[in-house]
């Protein structure tokens, strides 16, 4: 068994001893390789990569438990996290000179380890989901050495956990990773998401019933679905998604990019690092996605690295059929059940967009028992990036919308409002009748708005959408350049016209922001829902 360490003075896998705060300096100083794609904690030891020591959580992870859920968004070092578990058992020390486990764990009883991962390929049906079940057993029974004659995968999986025992002596470690793949690949076909879930449950079930075999397991994947519908059979998983003691159990925190990686800081901007790829967070430290700031330390470039890995498509087509008010999106609240509640057929567009890693925790509620969560995005990447894939997916002329978005940018610095107004209505004037017919989201009545909010916050600037005041609630302030503007929207089909700007006037919106002593600018928008344009563009400054 592991050798129970002594947290004091363990925080968030950073220890204090005089050792660590020398290789710690030593480390700042020194360039070493980017560990770009890298998921082998092998390779990345013995390639002198850049490594965040991550070795405190797996020991505490044995020592306070046997059974463990994880979810993380995608690219987020889970498998690198895995993999590192894998070499843990195993018992490979020379791996770990230098790092926390080094000194804290029992090295004389290594472990079977068995590894699943659905991580490569994509899985169309249930059979195909059997044969690569069948495959990756192959793979662990070469591994291990051993045999097993059981002709469902299911049986042969059980097997192979009592056949690995017997072998060693010694009890086995199951690790399952991107447990939820085959799932979640077939989300537009739900009819075989579900067959290909049934199969999943049949699977991770044997692990409940191999519990005098196992000696650990750890599931981890993107999306925690219910435990009604994939792990009825594993009940006994201790999910420490939202767990604020490994809240940085993955990714990097301030302190490892200003100690571990302090030689890749020189000529880039500290703060805008942290603007632009901080602030994921599960209740504890915050931290950063590892993929952006390797591919940022690579290429000295400030792009969503991580958000253009993978095209959203599924949840761009769900908050397009649900008709999502996007300026509420980044300030959505929930609770924990809701967050839980991930199913083929019944996904809310809280727990998508969390798991998914476009909405994080910004702050937690407990209330008679109770918790609640209100969510925001997780920084400028995703902020920024999330509403310019939406608008170029609302609207239907690409190469316009991104024409706008830079004209945008220069009429506000210029203050141009006559040629603001000029832009958005040619912007509208020029989507086709016939888009208008077709497309759903375009009858929505806050489709106008949306797309407006869209526009601003695709080129990352200070939102506060829908602020509250004891006047009332204006619809959008925009900070910018030293400027404040406020921004109040009217379907003119359902208000008179005229009365946009002159509610912000009327409600006393403006004199919440005098105080902050910089220019004002009042804007009151009027859309018609029946001559699909602008209609009422009225500007007040001072």
């Amino acid at each position: 068994m592991a050798v129970k360490p002594d947290w004091a003075g363990v925080e968030a896998g950073r220890y204090n001893t005089a050792t660590h705060r020398r290789l710690r300096t030593d480390l700042r100083m020194t360039r070493q390789k980017l560990p770009i794609g890298i998921q082998t904690f092998r390779e990345i030891r013995e390639e002198n990569c850049y490594y965040v020591d991550k070795t405190a959580f797996a020991l505490q992870l044995v020592t306070e438990g046997k059974y463990y859920f994880l979810s993380r968004p995608r690219r987020f070092g889970k498998s690198l996290f895995l993999d590192t578990l894998a070499e843990l058992f195993a018992g490979n020390e020379p791996l770990f000179r230098g790092l926390y486990a080094q000194d804290h764990w029992d090295w004389s009883r290594p472990a079977s380890v068995i590894r699943i991962s659905f991580g490569g390929g994509v899985v169309k049906s249930r059979p195909e989901l059997e044969q690569k079940i069948r495959e990756l057993l192959d793979i662990n029974q070469a591994a291990l050495g051993v045999r097993c004659e059981q002709p469902t995968n299911s049986g042969c999986f059980g097997e192979l956990i009592r056949t690995a025992h017997a072998a060693t002596g010694e009890r086995v470690v199951v690790l399952v990773d991107e447990y939820d793949k085959p799932i979640l690949d077939n989300l537009t076909a739900p009819e075989i998401a579900r067959e290909i879930r049934d199969g999943l449950r049949n699977l991770y079930s044997v692990i409940k019933d191999s519990d005098a075999h196992l000696r650990f397991a750890f599931l981890t994947g993107v999306s925690k679905f219910s435990k009604v519908s994939l792990f009825s059979g594993l009940n006994n998983l201790n999910d420490i998604t939202v767990d604020a003691r490994y809240s940085a159990i993955c990714g990097y925190t301030e302190a490892d990019v200003d100690t571990i990686f302090g030689a890749e800081l020189e000529g880039l901007d500290r703060e805008r690092i942290r603007e632009w790829y901080n602030g994921y967070n599960w209740t504890g430290e915050a931290v950063y996605n590892p993929f952006d700031l390797l591919l940022l330390f690579e290429r000295r470039q400030f792009k969503p690295w991580w958000f253009e890995t993978g095209t959203p498509t599924f949840l761009i087509d769900l908050l397009t059929e649900r008709e999502s008010w996007l300026p509420e999106l980044g300030r959505l609240e929930t609770d924990a059940d809701l967050l839980s509640t991930f199913d083929v057929g019944n996904i809310p567009t809280e727990a998508l967009m969390f798991q998914a890693g476009y909405l994080t925790i910004d702050r937690e509620e407990e209330i008679s028992g109770s918790y609640f969560y209100r969510l925001r995005y997780p920084n400028r990447e995703v902020y920024q990036s999330l509403n310019s894939y939406l608008l170029r997916a609302w609207t239907p002329d690409a190469q316009a919308q991104v024409r706008h978005r830079k004209s945008l940018h220069r009429l506000l610095l210029a203050n141009d409002f006559a040629a603001m107004q000029d832009l958005f209505a040619a912007f509208f004037a020029s989507i086709p009748a016939d888009w208008y017919r077709n497309n759903k989201i375009a009858h929505y009545e806050g489709y106008y708005a949306s797309v407006f909010y869209a526009y601003f916050a695709s080129l990352g600037l200070d939102i506060t959408p829908e602020d509250t005041s004891n006047h009332g609630r204006l619809d959008m302030v925009v900070r910018f350049n030293g400027q404040i503007y406020l921004f109040e929207f009217k379907v003119v089909e359902l208000a008179p016209e005229g009365r946009a700007l002159q509610q912000i006037k009327d409600r006393g919106y403006a004199e919440k922001y005098r105080a902050e002593g910089a220019p004002l600018h009042l804007i009151g928008v009027e859309f018609s829902r029946e001559r699909r344009a602008v209609v009422g563009f009225e500007v007040e400054s001072g």
